[in-house]
């Protein structure tokens, strides 16, 4: 790596904001002697730009012996950050590769076959005449050709150990703060009818303790080991039995691994088994066993170094992880299985102003489940007010569940502001979320798990509304584990960085400006409970935090600029792009449920340390369902 191109390799062709200022300090870190720079900075600060930058300084073929790593990898986690660098004229030469399942056959009978289901996976000795022009192989062979790669990060960590995508002189992970729940989520094991082709068939046993999940994974890994052999001696497959052999061959790697590192007394990773309740119908089956019936299990690492050394660590010679939110280095390190010692921290200047990006208290109780069913419905009330206050502006919610989706959908609806609300299902979310941006009307965007990657910059979002506390799921048996061992600074920081993440999406440039309020009173403790571990620009936000004058709760002027308004229900696009109605018929109009006075009046501003709340809870978990991860 040669630190010194850093600024000749920087894309654009000048500087905004703290950008020099940044490429100066990551050149003296890996100068330094440095193998990992962290380097932290704010939403906008073009960090996509810093990466090119930095992946631009890996040693070039016509500098290296035969032996050394070349060239970069480009990666994050964020299948919508890797399509904002493919459509990015700065960045052309990041050359994306994705999984096959994104690309189409181009034989003239199979246009609309996904490549790992095309006749060169299902017939043996396939020879393949436009293999040549295969999109997919295409790119890949550009991708592996080319100094700078760029893929998912499921994408490159299945492609660890590949003769075609080698190590590289230098890694850049972007969005890289959840790395280590990215790592555990991947190397997580699911065991069950879903993710078993032959789950039916299986005896299943009560696994109590690892050493006999530990056996039983080494059995059902024989098991698919003959399955996958019987499949690979036939001449042709169909594609369901193509999609059997790669499960299958997942799965037995899966396995392995999972036996591999449990035996490893090296290893640091610890692992949970979680076994649920067996069907009826496999109770049924196994009655007269003289083994108890087991349900599906769910094998969890936790900290797992070893998969990361295997899947990251081992794939360059230097590394860049940028983000907004690495909020505490040291712990970052452990979590990763990296040593501080070799690693540096960039803190990159945050250069919007502070009164661009203004957080407002509108709590309005807790969101916890016990206190869920009260406080949704002022939340709600609170919702109206705000849309009131913001007629002609857009306006996202993030409900943080679909439980909490559904029920503030029926509550807008009831109280007759519903033609100017979306929300979204688990399989239509893109499609709703294009629409709602390609939209010229003032539409309030109910949305669930998008505190992430989401750029809604100028006037397609002023403001923003979060819900609930993003806390962990408690009953989650590694968030259980850690809790119990004292880990609640980690508990309290994976929240925080949720909120900052979710506090960076409508504001997005210098001159840009958007406002964010928070309903649920567990979030100013949450701040109290985190503060040391927040970066400045963020604890002058909150400490600037004041309550808003909203106007007196009146659902008619919250819709009055929209044509035909009728308040029936709120709109659902489904996953074609197509708008409907959805929610519940007729409207309460200026009547509502509840009163809500004393919430409604205006006491002025106040500080955040005056308005403690007790600890809060969550029943979901905030990582989004973002994963590409097909080879």
């Amino acid at each position: 790596m040669n630190p010194e191109r850093i600024f000749e390799a920087f894309p654009a062709p000048s500087y905004r904001g703290a950008q020099e200022q940044a490429l100066r300090d990551i050149r003296d870190a890996f100068a330094a002697g440095n193998e990992v720079v962290l380097v932290r900075a704010p939403t906008g600060s073009g960090k996509s730009l810093l990466a090119r930058a930095i992946a631009g300084c890996a040693r070039e073929i016509d500098d290296a012996d035969p032996s050394d790593a070349t060239g970069a990898y480009y990666t994050t986690p964020q299948v919508s950050q890797l399509d904002d660098v493919a459509a990015d004229d700065l960045l052309a030469d990041l050359n994306v590769i994705r999984g096959k399942s994104n690309y189409s056959c181009i034989l003239p009978d199979e246009r609309n076959t996904p490549v790992n289901q095309a006749p060169c996976v299902r017939e043996r000795g396939y020879d393949c005449s436009v293999k040549h022009r295969c999109p997919y192989f295409s790119d890949r062979a550009i991708a592996s050709n080319r100094s700078i790669a760029a893929m998912t990060l499921a994408y490159f960590m299945q492609t660890a150990g590949s003769e075609v995508f080698r190590k590289r002189d230098v890694v850049v992970v972007d969005e890289a703060h959840g790395l280590a729940e990215w790592a555990e989520m991947y190397a997580t094991i699911q065991l069950g009818p879903r993710t078993v082709p032959f789950w039916d068939e299986l005896r299943v046993p009560e696994v109590d303790d690892l050493d006999r999940a530990v056996r039983y994974a080494e059995a059902l890994s024989q098991q698919c080991s003959r399955r996958k052999d019987d499949l690979l001696s036939q001449d042709s497959l169909t594609p369901g039995e193509v999609r059997e052999r790669d499960r299958l061959q997942e799965l037995i790697g899966e396995l392995d691994w999972f036996v591999s590192d449990y035996r490893d007394p090296q290893s640091p990773t610890t692992w949970l088994v979680d076994q649920s309740d067996p069907s009826s119908a496999r109770r049924e089956r196994r009655d007269g066993d003289d083994e108890p019936a087991g349900g599906p299990l769910t094998i969890k690492p936790m900290s797992p170094e070893k998969y990361l050394q295997h899947t990251v660590w081992d794939r360059g010679n230097r590394f860049a992880l940028l983000s907004a939110t690495i909020l505490n280095k040291d712990a970052f390190c452990r979590q990763v299985g990296l040593d501080p010692a070799t690693v540096a921290l960039v803190d990159v200047e945050h250069t919007f102003p502070v009164e661009n990006r203004p957080l407002y208290d509108v709590t309005q109780g807790k969101m916890t489940y016990e206190h869920r069913d009260e406080t949704t419905p002022k939340i709600a009330r609170t919702i109206v007010r705000l849309m009131q206050r913001h007629p002609d502006e857009k306006g996202l919610i993030h409900a943080h569940s679909y439980s909490i989706q559904e029920r503030l959908a029926e509550l807008l609806a009831d109280f007759g502001v519903g033609d100017r609300v979306r929300t979204h299902d688990r399989d239509g979310r893109d499609a709703a979320l294009d629409g709602w941006k390609a939209s010229d009307d003032p539409d309030v965007f109910v949305s669930v798990k998008m505190e992430e990657a989401l750029d809604l910059k100028g006037d397609l979002c002023r403001w923003q509304v979060l819900c609930k506390a993003p806390f962990l799921n408690t009953g989650d048996s590694r968030v259980a584990h850690r809790l119990e061992e004292g880990q609640w600074a980690w508990y309290y920081r994976t929240a925080l960085r949720t909120v900052i993440q979710a506090c960076g999406r409508v504001v997005r440039a210098p001159d840009d400006y958007g406002a964010t309020y928070l309903a649920d009173s567990s979030l100013l403790d949450l701040f109290d409970r985190a503060q040391t571990d927040m970066p400045d620009w963020f604890e002058a936000q909150v400490d600037r935090m004041d309550q808003p004058d909203l106007p007196a709760f009146q659902p008619r002027a919250a819709v009055s600029g929209l044509p035909n308004s009728s308040g029936a229900g709120h709109r659902q696009t489904d996953s074609g792009g197509n708008s409907s109605r959805a929610g519940r018929s007729g409207s309460k109009g200026e009547s509502g449920a509840g009163s809500g006075s004393a919430s409604e009046s205006s006491a002025g501003s106040r500080s955040r340390r005056s308005r403690r709340s007790s600890r809060s809870s969550s029943s979901s978990s905030p990582v989004a369902d973002v994963w590409d991860t097909d080879g």
